[in-house]
């Protein structure tokens, strides 16, 4: 199996982040990450990637904005 082989099957995984990547389906997956459900070669599993990772934005810096913008008064 290589990364390159357009018919090898992959996963795609998250991390705590709610960073997307994919792996070999046939390698457990590393710590800190965790299965998103999709299997696939690896066009459909980057195409899914595309489809569901819609923010770039860590899910820390998501988080600390949504408490900075709740924190702050809103001019009308």
């Amino acid at each position: 199996m290589s990364w390159d082989d357009d018919n090898a099957e992959f996963e795609v995984v998250l991390n705590h982040e709610e960073q997307y990547s994919i792996w070999p389906s046939y390698k457990a997956i590393p710590g800190g990450w965790r299965a998103a459900g999709k299997k696939g070669n690896k066009a459909e599993c980057l195409a899914y990637i595309e489809e569901h990772w819609t923010d770039m934005r860590p899910l820390s810096l998501r988080q600390a904005m949504d408490a900075d913008n709740a924190a702050s008064p809103r001019l009308h």
